[in-house]
């Protein structure tokens, strides 16, 4: 009997009010509902290949944060322009551009230039160009190189800053590019910075100076140093600079920024006795007018 009142219920029962119902916010506006669940499910998949997401390779210029350009900024440039217009500072016949042999073929100039940037760091212009040449000297390729012992290495580049951390760093770096790049060295930025020793100033200088290609600003001490004196950044980092300098600089005057500033520091601004007094820009540069009675402690 219970059996046979169960089969009666089951028989009785109207199964149509449990077709499922789509909520009209939950169904996207191009999917029909009374299309079956295959098409429902093809439709979902061509919808979301559209939006698949894109990977940006490094930061696609990620200093897109600040677009308010400093006031006089362009009047500040021309004054800088015109403070270096003799190319004389020890940038501009010592720095890493040019460190290179110009005789060699091009994948061994692109090695000499990342050298010369990984030892540049912590290190002034001129020790780093002695050390370049004596590299030279020995012979400054990737497998020449690998077969120099680390004593050895370490005295052909003494006396540059950290030396012993920047020979194992140029030992690993050279192998991975011999392992990997046959010998030639990386054409991203992304990839230079996972290179042991090199950062992202390194990394935009290698690519303006190795391979042409105008990336980012390579900010080191001096423009981290005078981009705040200046007022064109308020940072506690080189990196945080760089980011705000890309933020609001056009990008036609990103090729010579850093050469430009890197010399007037090494000339005029320096870190503990900038020359303001000589310095174009001391009447509208924020640290100038503070100082220009030598009243406040510098730094």
């Amino acid at each position: 009997m219970l059996g046979s009142k169960t089969e009666n219920t089951t028989a009785k029962t109207d199964l149509s009010k449990f077709k499922p119902k789509f909520k009209k916010e939950l169904v996207h506006k191009d999917i029909n509902i009374n299309t079956s669940s295959k098409t429902i499910e093809k439709d979902i998949e061509k919808k979301n290949s559209k939006r698949q997401h894109v990977k940006i390779e490094y930061e696609a210029s990620a200093s897109k944060m600040n677009k308010v350009m400093p006031g006089d900024w362009e009047t500040v440039l021309e004054n800088l322009r015109e403070m270096r217009k003799n190319f004389n500072a020890p940038v501009d016949s010592m720095g890493c551009d040019k460190c290179q042999d110009e005789n060699a073929v091009p994948e061994v100039m692109r090695y000499q230039t990342l050298l010369a940037l990984m030892l540049s760091s912590q290190t002034k212009d001129e020790i780093t160009h002695g050390a370049m040449t004596r590299l030279r000297k020995h012979g400054c390729t990737v497998e020449n190189v690998l077969n120099t012992s680390d004593e050895e290495l370490g005295k052909l580049i003494i006396p540059v800053g950290f030396w012993k951390s920047k020979v194992k760093c140029i030992k690993k770096t050279s192998e991975i590019l011999k392992n990997h790049y046959n010998c030639d060295i990386p054409r991203t930025v992304e990839e230079l910075c996972k290179l042991p020793g090199v950062g992202p100033k390194m990394a935009h200088l290698c690519m303006k100076t190795a391979w042409g290609e105008i990336t980012g600003i390579g900010v080191d001490t001096h423009v981290h140093r005078i981009s705040n004196r200046l007022g064109w950044a308020h940072s506690r980092t080189p990196e945080d600079t760089r980011k705000i300098l890309e933020g609001w600089l056009p990008f036609e005057f990103w090729s010579e920024v850093n050469h430009l500033l890197v010399g007037f520091g090494q000339q005029i601004c320096q870190p503990l006795k900038p020359q303001c007094s000589i310095c174009l820009n001391h009447n509208i540069c924020p640290y100038g007018i503070k100082h220009k009675n030598g009243s406040k402690k510098r730094h």
